[in-house]
Formats: C-alpha cells, structure tokens, sequence
C-alpha cells in the first residue's frame, strides 16, 4: 500500500488513482514527516515537496534522504523555475532520489515502474560546481536562479561514517562503539562521533560525549558532525545506508548461531559481501574455518573478549584494517 503527503499541490494529487494507506495534509518539518513514517511500511511514498516546510532549502532533501528508504519516495516537484534547475535535480539525484516529476502522469509512471540510477544518469552532473561546503536554498522567489554552490552529501568527504550493527543478539555493538571512541581518541588523538540509535544504553558508560538519538533525530546529527573525523553508529534497527560502512557483529556460539537461524534462515545470503566481525569470542584456526564454511561468510576481523576497563590499545588491529592507522 501506498502513501500520500500533500499541501499546496493536493487539488492536483487529488485524481492520482493508487491505493492508499495512509494521507497527510498540511506542512511539516522533515523530521516530522520521517518521524511519521521511520517505522511504517509501505510501498510507494508520493510526497508533495511544498508539504516540507522550508521545501526550497536542499538540506532538508537531505535529512530525508538519511530518514527514509529514498527508493520508495516519489517527489512530486511544483512547475516552478527552481525545480527546473539542472544542479538541484543532479543534486536529488547524488542524495538518491531518481523518483521525481511534475505531473500526474508522471507519479502514475513511477509508482508501476520506478527509476534506477541509469534512467536518471543523463541528468546527473558530477560536481557541476565546486563544492564550497556551504549549504543554500533552493533560492527564495527574489533570489537569483543561478545556483551558486553545492551541498555535500555526506557530512563532509573528510568525515567517515561507520555503522554497527549486531546480527546475533547482544553481539556487542554499543560497547565495541563505545571503546572504539575511547581508543581513537585517547590513545591516537581522533576525532570520534559515537551515536547510539532508539537505545539509551550509553548512559552507562558515564560519557558525556556519547550520544543517545532516535531515528528522526540522526539525520541532524549527523549533519552536525562535520568537524569529527570518525562518526561510529550503534544502528540497532536503523537503515545501514546512512554509514559509508557497515560492520556486522556476530558472536559465533552454537545457541546463538541456532538462534538466529531461528528467526531468519536466509540471514546468512543477505550478509555475503559485507564485512563480518566476529566478536566477544576465542574461535581461531579450524573454528573460523568451519564458521565461514558453514555460513558461506568471510570473515573480516575476530574480536576477543575485551576488558572495558583497560587503558591498553585492544583495537589496533582493527583500526589498521578498516585504513584509519597505519600498520
């Protein structure tokens, strides 16, 4: 099923003949509208952009983009001279939006038959303009049309977003972040981020500098962290395509192992390619072995039990994998 959300453009939304699920009507922050919709499944979002307050500013296609899964969201743009400008659509199309147009016809397109990246690419431009850094609207009425600088995408080019996320239960995640941060920053003077996402776990860590947010509020965060070189993210149950990587945790006993096939006997077929961490465990040799026979996985790194109140280096290894030290 599909939803809707409309403001000034409803009247003509109005004859779209899809089934719906759920409509909104009116303007609303962007936050609002993922907050709405972060945990709803649906299958199609036609989303009128005048119901996004401020809809001119770029950072809010942005904040979406994070928010929400951008392959399910159609845009529905005013036939206005901003919305025509090549940058701003090549700029959708970098954040992940190949689903846009202006009429009904269009919307109808879409919703049976949605773009991929190739039936866009033309109206791609890479780095029409020099990144400046600088964040603009999409220009006020009395501005110029000419558009004058870009938005990054990400938080910066310099900022690396790594994710976390635990495929056994309780593999470990919001305390390897926690030490990850501590280690990067104590011991090799980085810049770390750790956010944890719909949990509040790191209140027992006794950190201030850890963060707790939920789903709505990671976009803003992470557009906020522009100044850290590290960004790590305890996801939980949030999208993985807000980090440039992802690291899945896995504690390879046989009960949790059985566990998780309980819940999902494909889990394995979905995870081939990422990068698996084996983690809070001994296995070494033949074990690994077996593990990655058995499961069809490669194995990225093996983390042993870790002793949080260490001030040694435990993650060197680590870090020297994923590129952030050197050897």
């Amino acid at each position: 099923m599909n939803v809707l959300v409309t403001n000034k453009q409803e009247s003509v939304l109005a004859s779209l003949d899809i089934e719906l699920i759920k409509t909104l009507r009116g303007e609303y922050d962007v936050e609002e509208i993922i907050s709405q919709f972060a945990n709803f499944f649906f299958a199609r979002m036609v989303l009128d952009v005048t119901a996004i307050k401020n809809y001119r500013d770029i950072i809010n296609y942005q904040k979406l983009s994070i928010g929400l899964p951008v392959d399910k969201i159609i845009l529905f743009l005013p036939n206005e001279p901003e919305f025509n400008n090549p940058v701003f659509i090549s700029q959708l199309i970098s954040m992940g939006f190949y689903n846009f147009g202006k009429t009904i016809d269009e919307v109808t397109y879409l919703i049976a038959n949605p773009n991929s990246y190739k039936d866009v690419a033309h109206l791609h431009q890479l780095n029409p303009v020099a990144n400046t850094g600088v964040s603009y609207a999409v220009n006020n009425v009395e501005a110029p049309k000419q558009v004058v600088a870009t938005v990054p995408i990400a938080p910066t080019n310099n900022t690396r977003i790594i994710g976390l996320k635990n495929v056994t239960q309780n593999a470990g995640a919001t305390t390897l972040a926690y030490l990850m941060k501590r280690e990067l920053e104590t011991l090799h003077g980085i810049s770390v981020l750790a956010i944890e996402v719909n949990k509040r776990e790191f209140a027992y860590f006794n950190d201030q500098s850890l963060l707790s947010v939920n789903k709505a509020e990671l976009t803003t965060e992470l557009l906020k962290a522009r100044n850290y070189k590290i960004v790590i993210v305890d996801l939980n149950d949030c999208d993985p395509k807000v980090c440039d990587e992802v690291l899945y945790l896995v504690e390879p006993s046989i009960l949790k192992l059985n566990k998780l096939l309980k819940l999902d006997m494909g889990i394995f077929d979905k995870l081939k390619g990422e990068k698996i961490i084996l983690n809070k465990t001994l296995v070494s040799g033949n074990n690994v072995d077996t593990f990655e026979y058995e499961t069809g996985l490669k194995v990225f790194h093996i983390i042993k039990p870790l002793d949080d109140r260490s001030s040694k280096p435990m993650l060197t290894d680590l870090f020297v994998k994923l590129g952030i030290l050197n050897k």
